[in-house]
């Protein structure tokens, strides 16, 4: 594994920090919205760390991280403009929460990939990227992205209809 540049600390850093504030705001609010100053850092520091991961090229050109990074910029770009246009109106929230939501996955899986093929130092877990504990980490993610999409859906139905209600 290539040793960690300077870029690479700046990404992993921040992208630490972006993890950190959108599970704040989907504990505490159970989305992720600009109304929010946890919701506003979230999405600059996961626009930053997309950005920057585009910049890291110490696995051989442009793969699948980088893919990850553009889906990560239209996702959180959706979401945007889902949250301060409302294209489609009162199903706005929803394209907006999975706009936001989604961009946890695309961070995760670079993450874990990371973590796992850089740690512990020495002798780390995989030595590859078809190693099945990492593909048993990308399968759980995917899975714990979809309850919890699922249940935000549901929350997000209940919740906006009482507003619409009252």
């Amino acid at each position: 594994m290539p040793e960690m540049t300077l870029l690479g600390w700046f990404h992993t850093i921040l992208g630490m920090v972006a993890l950190v504030t959108a599970f704040y705001s989907l504990f505490k609010y159970k989305m992720i919205s600009l109304a929010s100053k946890s919701g506003k850092l979230y999405v600059l520091m996961t626009i930053v760390v997309a950005g920057s991961a585009l910049g890291i090229y110490n696995q051989g050109g442009f793969g699948i991280a980088h893919w990850l990074a553009v889906l990560t910029l239209v996702a959180v770009s959706g979401g945007i403009v889902m949250e301060k246009f409302k294209w489609f109106g009162r199903f706005s929230i929803y394209f907006q929460a999975l706009g936001y939501s989604s961009t946890l996955l695309f961070h995760m899986i670079p993450a874990i990939t990371d973590f796992l093929r850089r740690l512990p130092l020495g002798d780390p877990f995989i030595d590859s990227f078809e190693d099945p504990l990492l593909a048993g980490f990308h399968q759980a993610f995917l899975l714990i992205f979809l309850v919890a999409t699922a249940l935000q859906m549901r929350w997000l139905r209940k919740n906006h209809s009482e507003q619409v209600a009252h």
